[in-house]
């Protein structure tokens, strides 16, 4: 860290489901490293029985950017899977962003959107509503290399995700004005490498781990090693 620029801080984006919860093994090890981390909680992530037009994309990227613009330091932001989206929607332009990592992120192309991205057909999205519940087997394909304890305590604490929030298409694409990098997970049963590296091939550069989904609560050491490597190339 040298003197004349302020080490950059970290802001973390998690993906659907979650809550900023997940953070907190990734969130120890980067403090161990010298570096600050925020965290938000997405409002598209709703309690059980959430019925209706419910907080979507918009609303998440709202969020993402009012904690981008509340920090007055560079900052390396960073999506975790669904996460991306909204990173992608609401860093864009943002000053005092100097780096976007996504982790098994959606990396979104401006008028894709999660359905939209793999073939879907774009709804209507006066029509969309409700929720989508947590995926099917979440233990297999979101924390396959999650030590059991550990995957038990995230499982008990993962929420519905608003339908809309997979419906609304992107409108901006932060990794296409500001430098970005992309963590691929090697052994991810949720979003597949060969899905992965589409995203990936839009960024600048590809660090991998022999990771599933979830890195930050099964490798979260390596994980923070390649954020601090990535801040200390920000700040050179």
């Amino acid at each position: 860290m040298n003197d004349r620029t302020p080490a950059p801080q970290f802001l973390l984006v998690h993906g659907a489901w979650h809550g900023s919860w997940c953070w907190s093994e990734l969130e120890a090890a980067l403090t161990e490293r010298g570096f600050t981390s925020h965290t938000v909680d997405l409002p598209s992530v709703v309690p059980e029985g959430s019925e209706g037009k419910l907080p979507g994309l918009f609303d998440d990227a709202r969020v993402v950017r009012e904690k981008i613009d509340a920090i007055e330091t560079p900052l390396v932001v960073v999506g975790h899977s669904y996460g991306g989206a909204p990173v992608t929607e609401g860093a864009e332009g943002a000053a005092n962003v100097s780096h976007i990592v996504y982790i098994s992120g959606f990396a979104l192309e401006a008028g894709e959107s999660l359905i939209t991205c793999f073939g879907g057909d774009q709804p209507d999205l006066a029509t969309v509503e409700g929720i989508i519940p947590v995926r099917e087997d979440p233990a297999g394909t979101l924390y396959n290399d999650v030590p059991e304890e550990k995957r038990e305590a995230a499982l008990a604490k993962l929420l519905p995700q608003s339908a809309l929030s997979f419906a609304e298409p992107v409108t901006r694409t932060a990794w296409s004005g500001t430098p970005s990098s992309y963590v691929l997970c090697d052994d991810d049963r949720s979003l597949p490498p060969e899905y992965q590296k589409p995203f990936a091939e839009r960024t600048g550069t590809t660090y991998h781990l022999p990771s599933g989904h979830s890195p930050l609560l099964s490798m979260p050491g390596e994980l923070a090693d390649i954020l601090a490597r990535i801040a200390h190339d920000v700040e050179a």
